[in-house]
């Protein structure tokens, strides 16, 4: 049974977190236990994931993982900032150079899809933190929804899509985001994403009307 969801806070900034590595060694140190736990994690789930099982993982001691972090709690949250912080980075730079929003958005599905199929198990994660860090999962999403919205909208201001609600649109346009990458992840779709993606940006660019 899922553990139920954090009330709390996320954890501190890196600035005010003293478990932030100080040397280059150190931070490979925490890159390899944020590694192991994605690995554990992403296929124990969190409940049956130990600690020892991420530090075996890892190849670390037990007590070198509270060096960098308090509990599994607190490096789960990480994993599931870590996943925005790359999605996004990655659709950045898959989309940064394309003018139209149409193409934007294929361009954009073909790397979101591309990322999830590499990194199923942080995907996983992501999934399971609505019943295990709702903050974090929380965080996720509306930090994607802003950055579509504003996409949305400088793109109506740009004539290359019709006006209507950016909200709703950047929210659906997330929602086939995320169950195409649930199709890849945990059905184990084997469809090649170029085909996906052409199926789907037909969709998005004209509609179901004939």
């Amino acid at each position: 049974m899922a553990k139920p969801a954090r009330k709390t806070g996320g954890t501190a900034n890196a600035s005010e977190d003293t478990s932030q590595p100080k040397t280059a060694r150190g931070e490979a140190t925490r890159k390899a236990i944020l590694t192991a736990a994605e690995r554990v994690i992403g296929a124990r789930g969190f409940n049956d994931a130990s600690i020892g099982h991420i530090t075996s993982e890892a190849g670390v001691a037990q007590g070198t993982f509270y060096i960098y972090f308090k509990s599994k709690d607190e490096v789960f949250h990480e994993l599931v900032l870590e996943m925005g912080r790359l999605v996004r980075r990655e659709l950045s730079q898959a989309t940064r150079d394309i003018p139209n929003r149409l193409d934007a958005e294929k361009a954009g599905l073909t790397a979101f899809l591309e990322f999830v199929r590499a990194h199923p198990d942080l995907y996983r994660i992501v999934q399971e933190a609505l019943f295990v860090d709702q903050d974090a999962y929380n965080a996720y999403y509306q930090a994607f929804s802003e950055g579509y919205r504003k996409g949305l909208e400088a793109a109506v201001e740009a004539g290359h899509i019709r006006p209507g609600d950016a909200d709703t649109r950047a929210w659906a346009l997330m929602g086939i985001s995320r169950s195409l990458g649930e199709r890849l992840v945990i059905w184990g779709d084997t469809t090649p994403i170029d085909e996906i993606v052409a199926t789907v940006h037909d969709m998005i660019a004209n509609g179901l009307k004939p």
